[in-house]
């Protein structure tokens, strides 16, 4: 309920039980100032004796009601004998009509029932028509008449206004429980955005989380990809050149630990700034990896191939990047641990994907055992696939002991922006 509602209700409580008091004074002035009305000195005793019983009538009800609020038999009880007394004062003496029509305010409020809240305004209804009439008793027949008329006049208006009324009790009800709804409305609307907030903060904490975890594990994998293969390559070119049984062929093993040495170096500051990597800088992927496979089998003295198929696309520097550090973790597992004499690479433009393929004919792997045992920290077939995921892409590796390896990946065909 509103403010100006419950104000509004306030000041119809007050006109209900202060209204009887003024009501009973006014007709009692003006009876008084009519005393002509009523000739009789037993009529006049009769006047102050029912005015006094409507006054003390008036108190208790004010006290009992305290206790007893709402629709009740006292409550039927307390208006049939104020209705009584207002008849009868009305009787004696026209005027006092006022104080009859105290019974159209609050019979709804007294009596329970339908059929008593429609009984107790008629009644009253009696009471102001005869007043209105003329005064009772009707010595003319056409105060009957008129009488009749006014019965039905007042009855009618009774009922217009008391069904205005209840429509607009109604609309004030169905109004209230309309505020109510929308007030837990918001307050649920409240409810969820602090949820919404202390949600959206968590999922700050969890991205910034997620990112600081995925950088550190780009980070890895660059590492693992690009120092750790070049510095595998300076190992095996020493060992050479401290094997090695003349000069010059010691300074041809020397001059490659020393360019695998200032490729690496490149690699790891373009991995700390996330650049791609060296060999994208000017060529395209085909060509990078052509370049990536031909040096590859001149170091290991393994026979390598490089094949393109279909209209090769100038791809998204992402797939390119990911596409070359597949291929170059499967060159470096190859020469590691492969022991293969053939390798061939295979790089195919699709529809709407590129596929790269690289197969030896080393002596192979159980690729269950092997992912068991890179699930424990390393990032050699993981690392592969995970790169491929990265950017919506996959990994299948197809090997077995003694019959070679064949890996797949296969990305989205994503060309580089103009």
């Amino acid at each position: 309920m509103t403010a100006a509602d419950t104000d509004l209700e306030r000041r119809w409580q007050l006109v209900r039980s202060k209204g009887p008091y003024g009501l009973l004074a006014v007709g009692t002035l003006l009876s008084f100032a009519t005393a002509e009305l009523m000739p009789s000195t037993a009529e006049r005793n009769a006047v102050v004796v029912l005015v006094a019983a409507g006054f003390v009538l008036q108190l208790w009800w004010e006290r009992a009601s305290r206790t007893r609020p709402g629709p009740s038999t006292l409550g039927t009880v307390y208006y049939a004998v104020r209705w009584a007394i207002s008849f009868v004062l009305t009787w004696l003496n026209p005027f006092f009509a006022f104080y009859a029509v105290t019974g159209y305010f609050d019979a709804d409020e007294l009596m329970p029932g339908r059929y008593l809240r429609w009984i107790g305004p008629f009644a009253c209804s009696i009471a102001v028509s005869g007043s209105q009439a003329g005064g009772m008793p009707f010595r003319e027949p056409v105060q009957w008449a008129v009488f009749a008329g006014l019965l039905v006049v007042n009855n009618v208006m009774v009922t217009v206004v008391g069904h205005l009324t209840s429509q607009q009790e109604e609309r004030s009800r169905a109004r209230a429980e309309t505020i109510a709804e929308l007030e837990r409305t918001n307050a649920a609307l409240q409810q969820a955005l602090d949820e919404n907030a202390a949600l959206h903060a968590q999922l700050l904490v969890q991205a910034r989380e997620a990112g600081i975890a995925d950088e550190r594990r780009r980070l890895a994998a660059e590492i693992h990809d690009t120092l750790a293969q070049g510095l595998t390559g300076i190992i095996a070119q020493l060992q050479v050149v401290a094997n090695a049984g003349d000069l010059e062929t010691a300074r041809t093993h020397l001059q490659r630990a020393s360019d695998l040495a200032r490729h690496s170096l490149g690699e790891a500051r373009r991995s700390v700034h996330n650049l791609a990597p060296v060999a994208l800088e000017h060529d395209g992927l085909p060509q990078a990896l052509k370049s990536t496979v031909a040096e590859w089998g001149e170091r290991t003295g393994i026979r390598a191939e490089f094949t393109v198929t279909g209209t090769a696309e100038h791809l998204h520097d992402e797939v390119s990047a990911t596409l070359l550090r597949i291929a170059q973790e499967a060159l470096s597992n190859a020469s590691r641990h492969a022991h293969a004499t053939r390798l061939g690479v295979t790089l195919s433009f699709m529809v709407d994907e590129v596929v790269l393929d690289i197969r030896d004919d080393g002596r192979g792997f159980d690729p269950l055992a092997a992912r068991e045992r890179t699930s424990a920290g390393g990032f050699g077939l993981d690392g592969m696939r995970a790169r491929a995921e990265r950017i919506a892409g996959a990994l299948t590796v197809e090997s077995e002991p003694g019959h070679g390896t064949a890996l797949s990946a296969r990305v989205p065909l994503v060309r580089h922006d103009p």
